[in-house]
């Protein structure tokens, strides 16, 4: 098992999500100039459901299991690991069956009267079979990141996508003839098979690469395990309520959206649209960075665990502070330039740039999102996960609440969704802020606050010249992409004149510890 370090781990997992992250936005492209915004609606509408039976499967699992895992290596203890393994393929293969018939079944009821458009029936019922071979998937990879090894499931995600782009225009091309809700159901055929063949490359690295085998006294696994179960729920529980009540929110959110457009005398075709535009669009774009924070938070869960069993408070507050440093590092140059190019970033890649205002006003206030990933994993990793639960229980309970007296008023109309999006994300970040003050007396020095402050102003004004310098970077690609490079180098010095990245944190990545050697 070739095992490795915080910052190489996340680096791995880093480089995945941005191929990752590129490549659904190819297939976003595609998929988009194909099926247009009523169609891209359609498709996001469906997907809430299929987020909120996949995490009643996965139970909260994958998140206990890397804890217990990186517990257990810690001890060499290869039979606990076995039983970690058998118990949550166990639970979540029982419960993906079930849900799975569950959402079958549901479906009519949840597209007629739910989403009140009896078209997102077919994607619904399409997008089943991808709930069991999720929740397997999740927990191969929930064992991978526990022995701290993320090349795994790296591997899986990028070679996903390539299936998912290499299926997707077939199968739109080949039921748009029958409706836009057929081809939202090709959509997300192409999405099983990618998922599929990511789940049998996991399972053949899981055998080519640990000497665990589960077949091997499979039911002699079972027993005595009762301790193994309640370690894994005592962590599983009140994740899946944090992952639950975000389900909850996604599944939630375009009924609400759809609900309250209606009250606001909107039609459903354009309230359809207009939720495309904002989910289709916009969302994906503000949420491109998150691959980074991401990648943070995952490899985080595995170190906290292992530095707060051996009692290395430093170590964890090290870990806490690195991951917020790299996360506002990553997120900041996008805020920028989703704010100076929101325009010419949609045009370029939609043909549209409809959902710009969107861009313009959620971008500032998205800065925070980026941040609250790895303060979400650090609680989890602390066992202070019941916390983060109601952190999110009581940001998305607002959240919903501004939704909907924003949305259903026709002043706002679907500016209201983004509203109430934007305070979710601002409440939520403060709230585990405030929680991991409390619990270990974490807290950004002002110094912190007043480089993060420096960053954002002086590459904003830097955008806000480059703009002046080259003013056809809105019909030029070339140019566009010219300013965005140049934009793009001066913010790496700023990284490093400022220290968010530092020469000690690049010589621990083997490839970069040459250089500078």
């Amino acid at each position: 098992m070739q095992k490795q370090t915080f910052l190489q781990g996340t680096l791995i997992l880093i480089f995945a999500g941005l191929i990752t992250r590129l490549l659904g936005f190819i297939n976003r492209i595609v998929v988009a100039r194909l099926m247009g915004e009523e169609g891209i609606g359609l498709y996001n509408m469906a997907l809430p459901t299929l987020f909120l039976v996949y995490t009643l499967s996965q139970f909260g699992l994958p998140i206990a299991i890397s804890k217990r895992v990186a517990e257990a290596e810690a001890r060499n203890d290869t039979r606990k690991m076995k039983q970690i393994l058998v118990i949550s393929l166990l639970v979540t293969g029982t419960l993906s069956i079930f849900f799975s018939i569950a959402m079958i079944i549901g479906a009519p009821l949840i597209a007629t009267k739910l989403l009140t458009d009896e078209r997102t029936l077919y994607p619904l019922i399409a997008i089943t079979p991808m709930v069991p071979i999720s929740a397997i998937g999740s927990v191969i990879r929930g064992y991978f990141q526990g022995r701290q090894n993320m090349k795994p499931q790296s591997y899986a995600q990028v070679l996903e996508q390539i299936i998912r782009i290499s299926c997707v225009a077939f199968f739109v091309r080949l039921f748009l003839p029958y409706g836009i809700e057929y081809a939202a159901s090709g959509a997300m055929i192409s999405v099983i098979i990618g998922e599929l063949l990511s789940l049998m490359l996991m399972i053949h690295l899981f055998r080519k690469d640990t000497k665990i085998k589960i077949q091997g006294a499979f039911f002699s696994s079972i027993k005595n395990s009762i301790g193994t179960l309640k370690s894994l729920l005592s962590i599983a529980l009140p994740s899946t309520g944090s992952r639950l009540v975000s389900s909850i929110s996604n599944f939630l959110e375009p009924i609400l959206v759809a609900q309250s457009l209606a009250i606001a005398g909107i039609q459903t075709s354009i309230a359809t649209k207009q939720y495309g535009e904002l989910t289709g669009y916009a969302i994906p774009l503000l949420f491109f960075p998150t691959f980074i924070t991401h990648s943070l938070a995952v490899a985080l869960i595995p170190n906290i665990s292992e530095a707060e069993a051996n009692r290395n408070h430093n170590l964890v507050h090290y870990r806490v502070h690195q991951a917020i440093r790299i996360s506002f590092a990553s997120g900041a140059i996008s805020t920028v330039i989703m704010s100076l190019f929101s325009v010419p970033i949609l045009q370029f890649m939609y043909g549209t740039s409809n959902a710009s205002r969107f861009i313009v006003f959620m971008a500032p206030f998205f800065l925070l999102i980026y941040i609250q990933f790895p303060m979400n994993a650090a609680l989890q990793a602390l066992d202070y996960a019941k916390l983060a639960m109601w952190n999110n229980i009581i940001s998305t309970v607002v959240k919903f609440a501004v939704l909907i007296f924003f949305t259903s008023n026709s002043t706002f109309g679907i500016m209201g969704a983004a509203i109430g999006l934007t305070v979710g994300v601002v409440l939520g970040t403060m709230l585990h802020y405030a929680t991991l003050h409390r619990v270990i007396s974490f807290r950004i020095e002002f110094s912190d606050m007043v480089k993060m402050t420096t960053l954002i102003v002086i590459t904003w004004l830097t955008g806000k010249f480059l703009q002046q310098l080259f003013p056809d970077y809105g019909e030029n690609f070339l140019i566009f992409i010219i300013t965005l490079l140049l934009l793009l180098v001066i913010y790496i010095f700023l990284l490093f004149t400022l220290r968010f990245v530092t020469k000690d944190e690049l010589e621990q990545i083997p490839i970069l510890k040459r250089l500078f050697s």
